[in-house]
């Protein structure tokens, strides 16, 4: 039976939690989760702990932090006044919210602590810090190297 390598299209279904058995996702009751292998679309953890899996095949992966959404980073929580913000934004501590940094760019922050006159936002993943727990069955692996090889003969025999 073929194991999975890097460069497959592999589908799984999944459940995460935390360490403490607190279920943060799940593709329980919907399509499996499906991307190439070894190309960084999901956490550097998950894609090794997918490597020589075969189809049918169930496990457990614990994936430290460093290896998930890495450490929390102390320099990405912001306290702000509570005058900074829109009046009619209700908060509250574990809301998310949507700033817009110098250049465009869009972060979503969490509300992590709320006072009488400060607003405190924290930049960091919701799961970055956290030993995760995955388990797993792979459902399909299609060889990646195959449809990039006939995707390369289709092109080769365009008729222009």
């Amino acid at each position: 039976m073929a194991q999975a390598k890097a460069g497959d299209i592999v589908s799984v279904h999944y459940t995460g939690k935390l360490t403490n058995g607190t279920v943060f996702d799940s593709s329980a009751g919907r399509e499996p989760l499906e991307f190439p292998l070894g190309a960084g679309m999901v956490i550097k953890g998950f894609d090794d702990g997918i490597l020589g899996m075969e189809v049918g095949e169930k496990k457990t992966l614990h994936i430290p932090a460093h290896e998930a959404y890495g450490e929390a980073d102390p320099d990405y929580k912001l306290t702000v006044n509570r005058s900074e913000m829109p009046d009619d934004m209700e908060l509250e501590i574990g809301g998310s919210l949507n700033m817009h940094q110098e250049g465009g760019q869009i972060v979503q922050v969490t509300v992590t602590d709320l006072t009488e006159t400060t607003v405190t936002l924290d930049g960091n993943h919701p799961l970055a810090g956290h030993d995760l727990i995955f388990d797993l069955e792979m459902i399909t692996i299609k060889d990646g190297s195959a449809d990039s090889a006939e995707g390369l003969e289709n092109l080769l025999n365009l008729k222009l």
